[in-house]
């Protein structure tokens, strides 16, 4: 099956409605007006993503139900931020219904503008998805900023490209709404029965820069795993984050999901052997700031 990919004209129209894209799918291009883009883009670089390992360190003891440190994949492959709630990658991420016990720690809330527009984001929503697509409760309250691009070696200065996301699926309930900044990004959905099995591409979409794409529904939500693919090696854009060293940004793309408030849990209500797998992190977020320095 040959996938499809739907070519936009920005001019004619931003929306890409349903008479274009799958039931399920809502599709934007040039989302900011000028004025918008670069006040995002500014915040965006200001922030201190870190660095975070894929595993338990394995300085505790034995810790139940957890993943320890193997010798493959310890570090992402990109740096990110959380807003909302924080899920470490070595404590896995929230998952409807076993995985949900001290995932997602209170983390510093969206800035007003941020709020603003995902206002108009769920009310956008709301009013052209299916109602069935939507839970109850549900609004974004969830952001995941990834920022994409190459490490740099310090001494050479040769550029390894790293921006890319392996097929996987965002398993918070209801619609998960992606803005995307900087290269232009080739985002699949594919269809695969285990992880050694070959993936078939369902559908596949260009993203450019400044577009929001919501995905919802059973097919797009549930049954079919999303990737990254690939990020335009060509484009000029390249972000101005000076303090992630021997690192190029070229794409950052937020992801807004919903997660119950009851699945949140308080740094001081971590359990103790858990603290010490992300305080290293927690030190590192205090360091720039506010939310984070007050945790301890």
């Amino acid at each position: 099956m040959k996938p499809k990919i739907k070519k936009i004209n920005p001019t004619a129209n931003n929306i890409s409605r349903s008479m274009n894209l799958p039931i399920g799918l809502l599709l934007e291009q040039n989302y900011f007006n000028s004025i918008d883009y670069s006040k995002w883009i500014k915040w965006l670089c200001s922030l201190h993503p870190i660095w975070e390992s894929r595993y338990l360190s394995s300085t505790t003891n034995e810790i139940s139900n957890y993943v320890f440190m193997s010798d493959e994949n310890r570090k992402l492959l990109r740096p990110v931020y959380w807003m909302g709630n924080w899920q470490f990658a070595c404590l896995g991420y929230f998952q409807l219904p076993n995985g949900t016990k001290n995932r997602c720690m209170r983390a510093e809330p969206y800035p007003d503008f941020v709020q603003k527009k995902i206002d108009q984001i769920e009310a956008k929503v709301k009013a052209t998805l299916p109602p069935a697509f939507i839970p109850r409760k549900w609004h974004l309250n969830t952001l995941l900023i990834n920022y994409y691009g190459s490490s740099i070696d310090p001494e050479t200065g040769k550029k390894i490209d790293q921006a890319r996301l392996g097929e996987h699926k965002d398993h918070e309930p209801g619609p998960v709404a992606s803005l995307s900044f900087g290269a232009k990004t080739l985002f699949q959905f594919v269809s695969s029965s285990h992880k050694q099995a070959n993936s078939q591409v369902i559908y596949q979409q260009w993203l450019e820069d400044n577009s929001l794409l919501v995905f919802s529904g059973e097919k797009f939500k549930n049954k079919l795993f999303h990737r990254v693919q690939r990020v335009d090696r060509k484009s000029p854009i390249a972000f101005n984050c000076t303090h992630l060293k021997n690192y190029e940004v070229r794409r950052i793309n937020l992801t807004f999901r919903y997660v119950p408030e009851e699945f949140y849990v308080d740094y001081k209500d971590m359990p103790q052997e858990l603290k010490l797998e992300i305080d290293p992190y927690i030190d590192e977020l205090a360091k720039n700031t506010n939310f984070f320095s007050k945790l301890k």
